[in-house]
């Protein structure tokens, strides 16, 4: 059986405002294009398929899109499990027109499912249960038992998994009940069938970038990687957007990544689908495939300035990416250089001026800035921060205003900094 993993679509989700469906819709074809060259049997989303738990109408039908094409007339087996940015609900409105498909979509942790018949030459579920199920796929000569945990919180589970909220309690109680869970599932394995298992989740030790929204409170939510059961061939996740196995699990196991690099600190992150070929019985074979679709992000750090900027737009440098670009200036841009910097490349998505004293500040003594009025230290750290620009009085005179409020709190506060009660 050949099984394709991939997860993190993040439909909806924009960078700075600027539309990503285009590169959204390529994806698409092109993961629909490479189940066709590779003759894949079996697609598995582990989740985070949209952006937003209330996605809009674009988003929507692109995913249905997707899994109907990805599901080939119901001759390709189809499993999605939620994510944490999923609403597990909204995610399986469809589930009873996706079933006619052999599409399968896990919204809760403990969802049930029974078997279903499509008719000859169709996928179907041979069996099922809470968190799992067997697929009979056209073309092979096996099913396949999956246990399929979308992302399992306290408030989808419906438990309580901890009474304190001392992190170190929480952590062992939701690996404890993970465990648990995997523990019951490992049992539906055979050794006649694919053992699989597809989840969204957070296991500790996982490279992280800014653009995942984080599932774990304190460490809370991250797991141990000896919770999964030992006796699946492969274990599919979502989550982390950098393609990455994981450690110490007791089977392969990867996060897939997501398709499209969708923070600057995903800057030269390769985006792929997993391939993975496995038999009953058999140790699971897996590779990856690269993706093509998609914009790239990139940063630019103009040392020169402005002419700088010209000269690698005119060059046509990354004229297909977006780029978040630092631009280094010692004086404000006028008017007219915002609005051509602006006009000269549309992948500008920031454009951060970094403020260089002139030669002649340069030699000032660090420790005049002790001795300098307050509202002068506002005045030139805004203008180092904001390209040389000057505030508005009325932004320094607020600033001074809170400041001295703060300070008056600070003198009368009945406390001191131990936490015990001041000297009268």
């Amino acid at each position: 059986m050949r099984i394709l993993h991939t997860a993190d679509w993040h439909f909806g989700k924009t960078i700075e405002g600027r539309d990503r469906l285009p590169e959204q819709i390529a994806f698409v074809e092109e993961l629909c294009g490479i189940c066709v060259d590779e003759r894949i049997d079996l697609v598995l989303v582990a989740g985070d398929v949209f952006q937003s738990p209330n996605p809009s109408a674009a988003a929507e039908e692109l995913f249905y899109y997707a899994i109907d094409r990805l599901a080939d007339h119901g001759s390709r087996g189809v499993v999605v499990v939620a994510g944490n940015h999923d609403n597990p609900d909204r995610l399986c409105a469809a589930s009873s027109l996706a079933g006619r498909l052999g599409i399968t979509l896990v919204g809760l942790p403990k969802e049930e499912f029974g078997p279903t018949s499509l008719g000859a030459g169709k996928v179907y579920r041979v069996n099922g249960g809470q968190a799992w199920l067997e697929l009979a796929v056209p073309g092979v000569d096996y099913t396949a038992v999956i246990a399929a945990l979308p992302y399992p919180s306290e408030g989808r589970l419906k438990e309580i998994l901890a009474q304190s909220l001392d992190d170190k309690e929480l952590r062992q109680g939701y690996n404890d009940r993970l465990a648990g869970l995997f523990s019951t599932l490992n049992t539906k394995y055979r050794t006649d069938t694919v053992n699989l298992a597809v989840s969204h989740l957070y296991v500790r030790g996982g490279i992280e970038s800014d653009s995942e929204h984080q599932i774990q409170v304190g460490g809370a939510y991250a797991v141990d990687p000896l919770v999964f059961p030992d006796q699946a061939q492969y274990i599919a996740l979502g989550h982390l957007h950098r393609p990455q196995y994981v450690g110490g699990t007791p089977a392969p196991c990867r996060y897939a990544g997501s398709p499209l690099a969708y923070s600057f600190s995903e800057t030269g992150y390769a985006k792929s689908v997993t391939i993975v070929d496995v038999q009953p019985g058999q140790a699971a074979e897996v590779r990856e495939v690269p993706l093509a679709a998609g914009r790239p992000l990139v940063r630019w750090r103009a040392a020169g300035g402005l002419a700088q900027v010209r000269e690698w737009v005119d060059a046509g440098r990354d004229k297909n990416a977006w780029i978040e670009v630092e631009l280094e200036i010692k004086q404000a841009l006028a008017l007219d250089e915002i609005q051509e910097l602006r006009a000269m490349h549309s992948g500008f998505v920031t454009i951060r001026p970094v403020f260089h004293m002139l030669d002649n500040d340069l030699d000032k003594q660090p420790a005049r800035l002790n001795s300098m009025p307050l509202n002068e230290l506002f005045v030139r750290f805004y203008e180092q921060q904001n390209g040389g620009l000057k505030p508005d009085e009325k932004l320094v005179q607020m600033f001074l205003e809170l400041s001295q409020s703060i300070l008056a709190n600070e003198d009368t506060d009945p406390q001191d900094d131990t936490g015990g009660e001041a000297a009268t």
